[in-house]
């Protein structure tokens, strides 16, 4: 008994999704794209507040300079002796001592000597202002001898010169006439004009000296320029140039032989001696 092969078709068919189904994947696609794009990106930050406006901080203000003290010791002195002036200050930047001094550190000593009575300032500066304080050094000068009325001796032109000419001194390793060199050399030139008024023939050599640091060449030339410095000096206040000769001596001729600033001072000066 024979049998048919029996056939069977099976049918493939596609099926094609609804309009429903399509709109559904469509929401699905976009809330995906939604949610990773709010995930990838920040929002923008919200602006800045606006600035608030004020004045601007006030610089404060600097401290004005003071000076603590400022004395002479001894305050009265006779030619040809020293007083020391001592001073103190706070908040300062410059410091200054007029009469020839010139800039001083804020706190100090210096020795001086006048041959006249003479006052000194000292005035120091500073972001927050300025102060000044000065003191007087009073220099007592012996009195001229009485004319005689006894009809003895009249002093001589040396005698006249070496009692009563006064040294001009100066600063270290300077020729410069300071402030109370000037005094000295003022009374000088008063003093030479009536001595060549008396006696036409006198004349007058200026020593130049200095102290004992330095070298002896060194030295001469630096006492040459005192020397000349006092002399022109004399010059500009009426004195005959021809009456005048200069010398120096560089260290030879000390007058004093300490080592400390007070002697060194004593043999800086210029020196009126009676001429040959």
């Amino acid at each position: 008994m024979f049998h048919k092969e029996e056939k069977r078709y099976v049918t493939f068919r596609s099926e094609r999704p609804t309009n429903s189904q399509i709109g559904a994947i469509t929401l699905a696609l976009a809330l995906a794209i939604f949610v990773v794009d709010c995930g990838g990106k920040k929002p923008p930050p919200p602006p800045p507040p606006p600035p608030v406006t004020s004045a601007p901080p006030t610089a404060p203000t600097a401290a004005r300079p003071v000076i603590g003290s400022f004395t002479a010791e001894p305050s009265s002195i006779s030619r040809g002796q020293s007083s020391t002036l001592s001073w103190t200050t706070s908040g300062a930047t410059d410091m200054s001592i007029d009469q020839g001094i010139g800039a001083v550190q804020g706190q100090g000593t210096r020795q001086v000597y006048p041959n006249n009575s003479t006052t000194y300032t000292l005035t120091i500066r500073g972001p927050g202002g300025s102060d000044s304080r000065s003191v007087t050094v009073t220099v007592s000068t012996p009195e001229p001898p009485p004319p005689s009325t006894t009809g003895g001796p009249r002093l001589s032109s040396t005698e006249i010169l070496q009692n009563q000419a006064q040294d001009a001194y100066f600063d270290y390793d300077k020729s410069d006439i300071r402030g109370d060199a000037r005094q000295a050399l003022t009374n000088d030139a008063t003093l030479l004009k009536q001595i060549f008024q008396q006696d036409p023939q006198f004349s007058v050599v200026i020593e130049g000296h200095c102290d004992e640091r330095g070298s002896a060449e060194y030295n001469l030339a630096l006492g040459d320029r005192r020397a000349s410095a006092a002399r022109d000096f004399l010059v500009q206040l009426g004195v005959p140039a021809d009456k005048l000769k200069t010398i120096s001596y560089g260290k030879e001729r000390p007058q004093c032989t300490e080592e400390n600033e007070a002697c060194w001072q004593r043999n800086r000066r210029a020196h009126l001696s009676p001429g040959q």
